[in-house]
């Protein structure tokens, strides 16, 4: 039987309904880098955080499919970071990586994979044209602790998609995020600029990321050999 790839995350990965295009999740792109070598099972939810996965039942839910050779994405963070909302609020410091070491537990208890994503970026320039590094606060950085911590593999999204925007410049990145002007789309006629979530063209770029990030990753030998060579 082949390995099962879970994406557990918030709105950044996850599959967009009719009525959210051209909003896109990178999880949506990412089967296409592993052909029919594994299945990709996105299960991440616009805005969840670390605790309201767990509090919705989401996460024992991927742990009851979960096997042997299994691979569990965690990335979280947007929501957590919420302080106006006690649903979904976690402290940095303490119950996020509480939450990520239990998520981390839970996979090798069951014999399966647990993998590390830090958040992707926001669009955030400061004023001298580079991107914010606290962008999305605290959590890339505890992330990147509980990994180190924990012997679990890193894909440092949040690095790359900040090298990314950067590359990009302050307008070009908006073509990877969702700007669209009043009237361009049926779904927002009075237009959107939303520095958080993706395009197409976005959501596309940062899944190559992710599999770029996992081919360079020193404990994922055996996913890299499922990676397809042209995806």
């Amino acid at each position: 039987m082949k390995p099962t790839l879970f994406i557990a995350g918030d709105s950044t990965a996850a599959i967009k309904g009719a009525t959210e295009k051209p909003m896109t999740g990178w999880g949506e792109f990412l089967q296409g880098y592993f052909g029919t070598s594994l299945e990709v099972n996105n299960c991440a939810i616009n805005g969840r955080s670390t605790r309201s996965f767990v509090a919705e039942g989401r996460m024992a839910a991927i742990l009851k499919e979960f096997k042997h050779g299994d691979y569990l994405f965690l990335q979280f963070g947007h929501n957590d970071e919420k302080k106006e909302d006690p649903s979904r609020y976690t402290d940095p410091d303490t119950e996020y990586r509480d939450n990520l070491h239990e998520f981390i537990t839970s996979a090798r208890r069951l014999g399966g994979t647990p993998v590390l994503l830090t958040s992707v970026s926001r669009r955030r320039y400061l004023e001298d044209g580079t991107l914010d590094p606290n962008a999305v606060g605290a959590y890339p950085a505890a992330m990147r602790e509980v990994a180190a911590a924990t012997q679990t593999p890193l894909l440092d999204i949040f690095a790359a998609s900040q090298l990314l925007c950067q590359d990009l410049g302050v307008e070009g990145s908006k073509a990877i995020f969702m700007h669209l002007p009043e009237g361009a789309h049926p779904n927002y006629p009075a237009g959107v600029e939303d520095n958080t979530h993706f395009s197409g063209e976005g959501a596309r770029e940062i899944a190559r990321l992710v599999a770029q990030a996992i081919e360079q990753s020193a404990g994922l030998s055996e996913l890299q050999s499922m990676l397809l060579t042209n995806p």
